[in-house]
């Protein structure tokens, strides 16, 4: 790191930690739970505890009134950044020098090192991973009866109704449902997420009149900026490119963001460094991502920056890094992240 970088990223971090004041320390935290103000009535739960030994491992107004059209048998998700892609390993080539605040480089440690637990990350308690699993499993089951395109742009409310409709599914318990509406309504930088969140209500819906869903892709881009920023690096890479993600409504991020903090034994924190939290994503009002086509998971590792996609995207200057490497977001290196929104 040169003394620049160093200067704008030690000035930033001594920001953003005294935001975080004590929430990352502390032994608990209570994110915020609305109450009385949908289908939780007064539903309670218990706080969100602060590790100390890190984790243990473990709608659309577009939709019919009446039911949804399953999704196509056989039908497979597009390539998205929820699964292998986040176990990719990662080179922990975070700068130790002496000279560096021990808080900051405490930091970049996390960060270059986003998939392992650390010890002031944020857990659910263990009475609460059973909602947890359960509202991950719903999730997915509600997909696979959907169609992964469709699940995308699905809001919660319609969510909610069609989990009730089909046996398949099932019903969302009270216990689940409390932990979504917790889990959106939290402040972020509890996790060490300290982002920006452009969706603000839980029922937020994705009308099918402001997307377009892109032929041969899976995935959808606004109406707009959006897409003429999507069709025009098209026709400059041609073929080469592909989009690996693009619009995610509410319940497509909670389910990718509930899937990686049960998989990692309910750690929060670890999720938030790879994933946004529900809210905020910026997937949801204009971002998409990019690959190298043909190079798989490692479209959304560090190694996307060697693709000869990444160059000419870079030369094209299309690269404005929404999180670039060592940003004091607390949010990974993602070069693959194309900045559409202005926010």
């Amino acid at each position: 790191m040169n003394r620049r970088r160093f200067l704008i990223a030690a000035c930033a971090c001594a920001l953003h930690l005294a935001a975080m004041g004590s929430a990352l320390a502390g032994p608990t935290v209570r994110p915020a739970l609305r109450r009385g103000g949908g289908p939780l009535g007064s539903a309670t739960s218990p706080p969100i505890a602060s590790g100390a030994s890190g984790a243990s491992g473990a709608g659309p107004s577009h939709a019919p009134s009446g039911q949804p059209v399953p999704g196509a048998k056989g039908s497979s998700p597009p390539l998205d950044d929820d699964l292998a892609a986040q176990q990719m390993p990662v080179a922990d080539d975070a700068d130790t020098s002496p000279n560096l605040d021990a808080a900051l480089r405490d930091y970049l440690s996390k960060m270059r090192r986003f998939d392992s637990p650390h010890a002031s990350d944020i857990l659910l308690p263990p009475q609460r991973m059973p909602a947890l699993r359960a509202a991950t499993d719903r999730l997915g089951r509600l997909e696979r009866t959907v169609g992964h395109g469709f699940f995308y742009l699905l809001g919660f409310d319609e969510a909610v109704r069609i989990a009730r409709g089909y046996p398949a599914v099932g019903a969302f318990s009270p216990q689940e449902l409390a932990l979504i509406d917790e889990l959106f309504h939290a402040d972020a930088s509890a996790y060490g997420f300290m982002g920006m969140k452009p969706l603000n209500s839980l029922t937020a819906t994705i009308p099918a009149r402001e997307v377009y869903k892109v032929p041969g892709m899976g995935n959808y881009v606004y109406q707009g900026e959006s897409r003429a920023t999507w069709e025009t690096i098209r026709r400059l890479l041609g073929e080469d490119v592909v989009l690996t993600s693009g619009v995610r409504g509410i319940m497509k991020q909670f389910h990718l963001f509930l899937t990686k903090a049960a998989t990692n034994g309910g750690n929060l924190s670890l999720a938030s460094r790879s994933l946004a939290p529900p809210g905020y994503s910026f997937h949801g009002i204009g971002d998409f991502d990019v690959g190298q086509r043909g190079y798989g998971a490692r479209n959304f590792t560090s190694a996307f920056t060697t693709t000869p996609v990444f160059a000419r995207l870079e030369e094209l200057g299309y690269i404005t890094l929404r999180y670039p490497q060592d940003n004091m977001l607390g949010v990974r290196f993602e070069p693959w992240h194309i900045k559409v929104a202005t926010a």
